[in-house]
């Protein structure tokens, strides 16, 4: 458990531009097997958090990953 000073039930860091993007994610750099996914937070602010949601249905943090925007 934890407490952030700006993350509460009426506050929330603002999101930044990478919020509701399609991106592809790989893991450990391999670019043979990558899995698509989109944005579900990117904190502009402290924390400072990106997180995937990935069309598999699994949530990472984008430091746990690499990721390209397909968006453009």
């Amino acid at each position: 458990m934890g407490l952030v000073r700006n993350i509460g039930f009426d506050r929330f860091p603002e999101q930044g531009k990478y919020k509701g993007r399609t991106v592809r994610v790989c893991f450990e750099y391999d670019l043979s097997r990558t899995v698509d996914g989109v944005v579900i937070r990117d904190d502009a602010e402290f924390p400072g958090r990106t997180i995937i949601q990935l069309d598999d249905g699994r949530v990472v943090l984008a430091s746990e990953c690499q990721f390209q925007l397909l968006d453009d």
